[in-house]
């Protein structure tokens, strides 16, 4: 068994995979490197074959999206820890020893992430897990660095090593076997929101979710996907409504479902004002999908509640609702929250 297999999931990516498999590999001594190609109609995997032949590779011949692509992989991949990197990632000097330590340390920690950095402004946080993932009240996520859209320029604020309520998934640091014993990532989420559904899952079952400011990655961010993509939009809106139904508390669930349904019809009249209209129909289409598959959720939260040992997570959601504090109470970053923790 391999202690590290740092797997990277590509889908016609080939230029990532020129641009910054050279850090992996350069920056990565004694840890399995693959590529998991996700059904790539560019020539990634020849390109991959020719240049990086010491480099693992495994095929899948469809696009199964980013959870059904990884759960395909690591089904292949004997290793204690798997780091689910992006192809757009540029790794550092000695990025795994501080988060793989920290595991080795803490026989509860089951997953976690390091410090992400923007490749294109390397002073700036990136939005996709920042300093490390929380959430609100009402579901909503958010990083230390970045809340909605405002992010923070790294004046080492962050240099900390502290418990997050997820993990990044474009640097994803987690304990193999509960990879496995969880079911790995939720494959109807495709894409979006699923490192967040995971170790929601890992908490209720008694395990922890860290950051590890010793360590730095760079990421490019929205290489497959676009961050404008109505697309995005679309799995954004209708995965976190299928995460909040699977994970609060009946008593919660019953009054911050509507609330939530609600702050969803406000984005969409937004996207409708900017002009957005696609982002607006991709709200629209996400909750035709929820309310047509809410037979669907409501089984996979009865599971859940069957094979978990209840509600409580290892780390509290934040108390307040960060839609207030940031569009009503103008607290755009981090240390303006009430009460951060």
């Amino acid at each position: 068994m391999t202690e590290v297999a740092i797997v990277i999931l590509n889908y016609n990516g080939r230029k990532f995979l020129d641009q910054f498999l050279p850090s992996v590999i350069a920056n990565s001594s004694g840890a399995q490197i693959i590529v998991a190609d996700n059904g790539s109609t560019d020539d990634s995997v020849a390109f991959l074959k020719q240049r990086f032949p010491a480099v693992g590779l495994i095929c899948s011949a469809t696009n199964r999206g980013f959870c059904g692509g990884y759960n395909f992989a690591l089904r292949q991949v004997d290793a204690t820890y798997y780091v689910l990197l992006n192809s757009d990632v540029e790794v550092t000097p000695g990025w795994l020893a501080p988060v793989i330590k920290l595991f080795e340390s803490n026989p509860q920690l089951g997953a976690a992430q390091p410090k992400i950095l923007s490749q294109r402004n390397r002073t700036q946080f990136e939005y996709a897990g920042a300093g490390g993932g929380l959430i609100d009240g009402l579901g909503y996520p958010f990083c230390r660095g970045r809340i909605f859209n405002s992010v923070e320029e790294d004046r080492g604020q962050y240099n900390d090593v502290r418990p997050v309520f997820w993990a990044t998934g474009a640097c994803h640091f987690v304990r193999a076997r509960l990879y496995h014993q969880l079911g790995g990532l939720d494959e109807d989420y495709f894409a979006h929101m699923e490192e967040i559904d995971f170790c929601w899952r890992l908490q209720r079952a008694g395990y922890e979710v860290y950051y590890q400011g010793a360590s730095t990655v760079y990421h490019v961010g929205g290489g497959t996907l676009s961050s404008l993509s109505p697309k995005k939009t679309y799995f954004n809106f209708r995965n976190c409504l299928s995460m909040i139904t699977k994970h609060l508390p009946l008593n919660e669930l019953l009054w911050k479902l509507p609330v939530r349904l609600v702050l969803d019809w406000i984005a969409a009249l937004k996207f409708l004002l900017q002009p957005s209209p696609a982002d607006a129909l991709a709200v629209l289409k996400a909750h035709l999908y929820f309310f047509s598959h809410l037979v669907v959720e409501f089984r996979k939260r009865k599971l859940l509640e069957l094979s978990l040992r209840g509600f409580k997570t290892t780390t509290p959601r934040y108390p307040h609702f960060i839609v207030v504090d940031y569009f009503l109470l103008g607290n755009k970053f981090f240390e303006d929250l009430r009460n951060p923790k």
